[in-house]
């Protein structure tokens, strides 16, 4: 029996295929999975092995241009240090049912040290790197420019209650932007989302030594708050939990099924997106990088059957539409649902529809509305005179409420 359970646990974090579970990328400076950077500043990865193995992996970085394509730059260009370095620093699991690893990197540390700003992926893998177990973007910025984000409701005749226009402003640290402006483009994106960004926009005017990016064509859908669940205490039903309970020594997390299509705005706090492991029992906190426990965690969307695939999606999954997390329709309960293997935390998540085309559509279930609170973030690219690369300049943020 002991073995039967102990095979069991193991199928449960294999199912995926993928051992490496609960990747974060994670921003001490701004408490969030924001993961941009100043020089001098560090990220703090963390991953968890379900194989409960001590495996020593590798980790090495590589660069890219403005829109995210290979810019061919050999490691020396980018970084002083080792090409490669060694992930071993590592903890296992105390108190879980669900055995495993913890993996902790901070970076950029004296091992390998980017010397150059713009596009990064961190690569991590076992034996080479064009295999990795996974990869991470980052955003290494300058200190050239100030960048302030604005954020207004969008009068579109056809649309009005849906849209918010974006406007930047980039101020130069020292200094005139005007010798570079013609390499200069401006990406935002939001709610750290890949799947929802504007690109390459070139100033729509200056003033002074000022860069104005007041486009009309800078403009996003609002869609609507996250949804979220917090199944920080996993014998307790609260903060959308409808139940929760064990089968053969596998937690099992029930969410309250939501609703598709609200027809207007309510107002629910919310993290963009975002997302936190958290372990609580009975009011005391536990060290949730090797103490929060996994979970079968069941969504569900009151819905009659539509024409479209619907995913749930969050930065947990870097918004990818996957078949681990697309819904399926249950003709019995009448609801779209699905089952996720999460670290237990608070979780923010959103209900996306696949279009013909394979883009996606992030507004279609939840509701689209102006009022909404997204996170809005603008980079400045530059290609540095004499230079072979896209730099990045600087980086502004907008995290207030519209208006």
């Amino acid at each position: 029996m002991k073995t039967l359970r102990l095979f069991l646990l193991s199928l449960s974090g294999l199912v995926f295929g993928q051992n490496i579970q609960s990747i974060q990328l994670f921003n001490p400076q701004t408490n969030d999975e924001t993961p941009v950077i100043n020089f001098g500043q560090q990220l703090v990865l963390s991953f968890d092995d379900l194989t409960n193995a001590s495996e020593i992996y590798r980790y090495t970085i590589k660069h890219y241009n403005r829109n995210w394509e290979d810019d061919n730059l050999f490691f020396t260009e980018i970084a002083t240090g080792s090409m490669n370095g060694l992930l071993d620093k590592f903890q296992y699991s105390f108190n879980t049912l669900q055995a495993y690893t913890h993996y902790t990197l901070t970076f950029p540390n004296d091992k390998i040290q980017p010397k150059i700003s713009g596009n990064f992926e961190l690569i991590v893998y076992k034996d080479s790197a064009e295999k990795p177990l996974f990869t991470k973007r980052f955003y290494l910025v300058e200190n050239g420019a100030t960048l302030a984000v604005g954020v207004s409701r969008f009068a579109d005749a056809r649309n009005p209650e849906a849209q918010q226009r974006v406007e930047v402003k980039a101020v130069p640290a020292g200094g005139d932007l005007s010798s570079n402006v013609n390499s200069m483009t401006l990406k935002v994106m939001q709610n750290n989302n890949p799947n929802i960004t504007v690109n390459n926009l070139r100033p729509s005017t200056t003033l002074g030594n000022q860069l104005l990016f007041q486009q009309m064509s800078l403009v996003f859908p609002g869609n609507n708050e996250f949804y979220y669940f917090d199944n920080k205490n996993m014998n307790m039903a609260a903060d959308m939990v409808r139940a929760a309970e064990q089968i053969d020594g596998v937690n099992q997390t029930y969410l309250h099924p939501v609703w598709a299509f609200p027809l207007n705005y309510q107002y629910q706090p919310d993290v963009n997106g975002a997302w936190y492991y958290r372990r609580n029992d009975l009011g005391r906190e536990r060290d949730a990088s090797r103490e929060a426990d996994y979970s079968w965690v069941h969504f569900s969307l009151d819905s009659e059957p539509v024409d479209k695939e619907i995913y749930v999606l969050g930065g947990f999954n870097n918004f990818l539409p996957t078949k681990e997390n697309r819904m399926q329709y249950d003709e019995a309960t009448k609801k779209y649902v699905a089952r996720i293997y999460l670290k237990q935390g608070f979780y923010n998540y959103i209900l996306a529809t696949k279009n013909p085309g394979g883009t996606l559509n992030f507004g279609e279930v939840n509701g689209n509305f102006w009022q909404t609170e997204n996170l809005y973030q603008a980079f400045l690219y530059y290609a540095p005179f004499g230079r072979n690369y896209d730099g990045l300049m600087g980086y502004g943020e907008f995290r207030t409420p519209v208006r």
